[in-house]
């Protein structure tokens, strides 16, 4: 489930610091993205804080449990879980649609709402082992296309410099064209290969009205609108 844009396009960076790690870095277009993720079949996104106060390793530090606790509970239970699993870090804001502990799963289009520490060896269990609903929780649905771009700049100045500008840009093109309730944008911690910044992920879909996921690499400003335009059209759902 991965592609990358070959289209060499860059922007000025800000400042000379920044250069180093923007969009006209020397790297930029040296590797192909390709083999760069293992690959997998469903995608877990847990919500928590902001991607400015993530730490480089925010599923290991002994502050911030709950993301601690879900990644040792799907590893301690990998042999058991059949359908290969990739578990993320993404930002959660309280008081919003999509807040701290909230729990969003790829291509199946479903969300828990407000995971505690205490729920995270009975949700895995019963979600990510069995396949089953979650006997302490209500699966929701998820509607539109969900955009997740990297931007987990403690871990790597690359995803900080980059991420958020493509955050702005990618939030600019959806209301351009009315989009801003069936597209989501939404900043995710590292997942590998901070050298292809700026990384997004895309679930949106296809004709035939099936999920699917795509990752990008190398992605600038100027190559959004095509890839909204190739992954979104007209309408997050149609």
């Amino acid at each position: 489930m991965a592609e990358a844009v070959d289209n060499p396009s860059s922007i000025s960076g800000e400042s000379d610091e920044d250069f180093k790690y923007d969009f006209q870095r020397e790297e930029m277009y040296k590797a192909s993205i390709a083999g760069a993720v293992d690959a997998y079949d469903r995608h877990a996104f847990l919500h928590f804080k902001s991607s400015e106060d993530w730490l480089p390793r925010v599923e290991g530090s002994d502050s911030d449990l709950l993301p601690k606790l879900f990644f040792s509970s799907l590893k301690s239970r990998k042999n058991d879980i059949a359908v290969k699993t990739k578990f993320t870090i993404c930002e959660g804001h309280d008081g919003t649609e999509l807040s701290d502990g909230d729990v969003l799963i790829f291509p199946e289009m479903i969300k828990y709402k407000s995971l505690k520490d205490s729920d995270v060896d009975s949700f895995v269990d019963n979600v990510m082992v069995n396949g089953k609903p979650w006997v302490s929780g209500t699966q929701e649905g998820l509607t539109g296309s969900h955009i997740f771009e990297c931007a987990h700049g403690s871990r790597d100045n690359r995803c900080g410099v980059c991420g958020p500008v493509l955050i702005q840009k990618l939030k600019e093109e959806i209301d351009l064209r009315g989009l801003g309730d069936q597209v989501f944008v939404t900043p995710y911690s590292h997942v590998g290969g901070p050298k292809y910044a700026g990384n997004l992920i895309i679930y949106s879909r296809n004709p035939e009205g099936k999920i699917m996921g795509h990752r990008y690499g190398y992605v600038s400003p100027n190559d959004v609108p095509e890839l909204l335009v190739q992954h979104i059209g007209k309408g997050g759902d149609h």
